[in-house]
């Protein structure tokens, strides 16, 4: 099934539901995903690391970490990113649904901002698809893809969350 949604997920409008996240229906798959957006929002690395699959395939292709494969990799990204200096907030919306039954691809667009140390607030905006697999009893996340349009914008994200 592939369908436009009302999904909304950001940082006043995402729980934790890692609980619901063995229900084998979309309404699982769909609490994946905003338990995902609650875990980077809050910074909640428990949450972030419950969320990805840790299978050594899992892929996170994104502004920051550029190709990382593997549910301990991708916990690394975030680690850093919650460990750092810049405070990230993304709202995921103008969802598309493609739901199968073990299967769930939710694409969108991230709208947001970071924050850096010294106070400076920057808009941020990204592309963003995730892929979510039923298997073991949950739904689990295996993949994300984001993209930045803007050349200048992604320098100036990836300067302020990698520090180069």
């Amino acid at each position: 099934m592939i369908e436009m949604t009302s999904l909304s997920f950001g940082p006043s409008s995402a729980a934790d539901r890692l609980s619901e996240t063995g229900d084998p229906s979309a309404k699982g798959a769909e609490a994946a995903l905003e338990t995902f957006y609650h875990g980077l929002n809050n910074r909640d690395l428990d949450a972030l690391r419950a969320n990805w699959s840790t299978d050594p395939l899992a892929q996170l292709d994104n502004p920051v970490g550029g190709i990382l494969r593997g549910g301990d990799a991708i916990a690394g990204l975030y680690a850093r990113i919650a460990d750092g200096s810049v405070t990230v907030e993304v709202t995921f919306g103008d969802v598309v649904a493609y739901l199968g039954e073990h299967h769930a691809v939710f694409a969108g667009r991230e709208s947001g901002s970071y924050t850096t140390a010294d106070g400076t607030r920057t808009p941020l905006e990204i592309r963003t698809s995730r892929y979510f697999r039923y298997e073991d009893g949950h739904w689990r996340q295996y993949h994300h893809h984001g993209s930045i349009d803007d050349p200048d914008a992604l320098r100036a994200y990836q300067r302020a969350v990698l520090g180069s």
